[in-house]
């Protein structure tokens, strides 16, 4: 970048007071301003203890370590600078004071640094978005899968397909630019339409993932419904371990849709508690049973909960919307209430190809057996043999637009249309560009970097 482009600084270490701060200043005035707070620039890439002082008036600020990292050979491809700091609030204020006064120097906007990155061919989107997958993280398996596409899992795939796509292209418009000389043949394009099939079929194996990637990025969700008073509030926060729903022995209680984030063994679920479905005229519970349909028919499993002794438990379990492909399970609770020498009853309520558990919310019996199920169910659906290439909808709808494009070239291989065939292989190559950014990507910069924090 040009010394027209500013110089940027924040904070990119956790919210203070903390025991270290990092304070981090990229482009092309970098170096002069580790100079004017510490003397001299430094060796690159080699830490040093210095004294932290303010510019104008020369008081120090702290002592801590300075690191220097000449462009390009940086994080963010720029002259970049870090002061490692004590994490004191007052220790950050003063030097973020003191480098807004150096002239050419701004605060950094969020995502920043991240965008320089991308912008100076550090990163490309797919590495990005692995970036902010990983920052964002709550669980073992998130954290994996972030890992992995920070490491280019996905980029690196993504241009040796368009590297491939190019080949293929370049004997179209080979045919088609000198089609006149006689060593050009047809089977310039016959070998072109072989290698955009045999790239079709690989992108298409990478869309048939069932969506595992974005499901992990996201979580399970898994609706707890049933009728009123069944113990649905008792039974999430049970889970949850911490009273996250009111509970209360009056039916109706539960009016809106409370979300509780889990950390599963390592897979992200969201549990639902909904409203009690059943008929009401009072408006307000109306809707909740509306939340509660809507939550049960987004789901990726229903726990339908019941109370064992209500022998008209199950007369609504089938008026609930779901997919046709989504489970439900039967949870039957309250088991504390009833007597050993009553055992027999726990029993009684049974649903033909449906799980079914018995436990109570109220004592945590039965518990442990529902959460190895859910375990399983959890690592049944995002659990692949090997790791998935897709984790957004981005990704998926540039493959999918690249595999149609490449599906109408090798329609229009019958033809004996090469220019047609040619403009879909163009399109086929633009839609793997803006999946790693190397084309017509302005449109989704923005909605790509907006959730980094400003040290980012």
């Amino acid at each position: 970048m040009s010394n027209a482009t500013p110089t940027i600084f924040a904070l990119s270490s956790g919210r203070p007071p903390a025991a270290i701060a990092v304070v981090r200043i990229s482009g092309p005035r970098a170096g002069a301003a580790l100079a004017a707070l510490t003397g001299r620039v430094g060796v690159p890439r080699t830490a040093r203890l210095t004294r932290v002082r303010d510019p104008a008036s020369g008081e120090t600020i702290d002592r801590g370590l300075a690191l220097w990292f000449p462009g390009p050979h940086s994080e963010t491809g720029e002259d970049t600078a870090e002061l490692q700091l004590h994490g004191g609030r007052a220790v950050i204020a003063a030097t973020l004071a003191a480098l807004g006064q150096i002239e050419g120097l701004r605060l950094a906007e969020p995502g920043e640094f991240t965008r320089r990155a991308f912008e100076n061919g550090r990163l490309d989107l797919t590495r990005v978005e692995g970036l902010a997958d990983l920052i964002f993280a709550d669980t073992q398996a998130q954290r994996r899968q972030a890992v992995r596409q920070l490491g280019g899992l996905l980029g690196s795939h993504a241009e040796g397909w368009r590297t491939r796509l190019i080949e293929a292209l370049a004997l179209v418009e080979a045919r088609i630019d000198f089609s006149d000389e006689a060593d050009v043949t047809e089977d310039l394009v016959t070998a072109a339409l072989e290698a955009a099939g045999r790239l079709r079929e690989d992108i298409h194996r990478a869309l048939a993932d069932g969506g595992r990637g974005e499901r992990l990025r996201d979580g399970l969700v898994v609706a707890i419904a049933g009728p009123p008073n069944a113990g649905k509030s008792s039974l999430l926060n049970r889970v949850a371990k911490r009273d996250a729903a009111i509970v209360s022995p009056y039916a109706g209680t539960t009016r809106d849709v409370i979300a509780v984030q889990l950390d599963l063994a390592g897979y992200p679920l969201t549990l639902l508690d909904t409203a009690g479905i059943r008929a009401s005229t009072d408006p307000i519970e109306q809707e909740g049973v509306r939340r509660a349909r809507a939550g049960a028919a987004g789901a990726d499993l229903v726990l339908w909960v019941v109370d064992f002794s209500d022998k008209d438990a199950l007369t609504i379990y089938d008026t609930v919307d779901t997919a046709a492909s989504t489970p439900r399970w039967l949870i039957r609770n309250k088991i504390d209430l009833v007597a050993a020498k009553d055992d027999h009853q726990k029993s009684e309520i049974s649903m033909i190809d449906h799980r079914a558990f018995s436990l109570s919310a109220k004592t945590g019996a039965g518990l442990d057996a529902l959460l190895a199920a859910l375990t399983d169910f959890a690592r049944d659906h995002l659990e692949s043999s090997e790791p998935v290439l897709i984790t957004r909808a981005r990704h998926r709808r540039a493959l999918e637009e690249t595999e149609a494009a490449l599906v109408r070239a090798q329609a229009e291989g019958t033809t004996d249309r090469e220019d047609l065939i040619a403009e879909e292989l163009r399109l086929a190559a633009r839609a793997l560009g803006r999946l790693t950014g190397r084309i017509d990507v302005e449109n989704v910069l923005d909605v790509v970097f907006r959730d980094f924090c400003i040290g980012k």
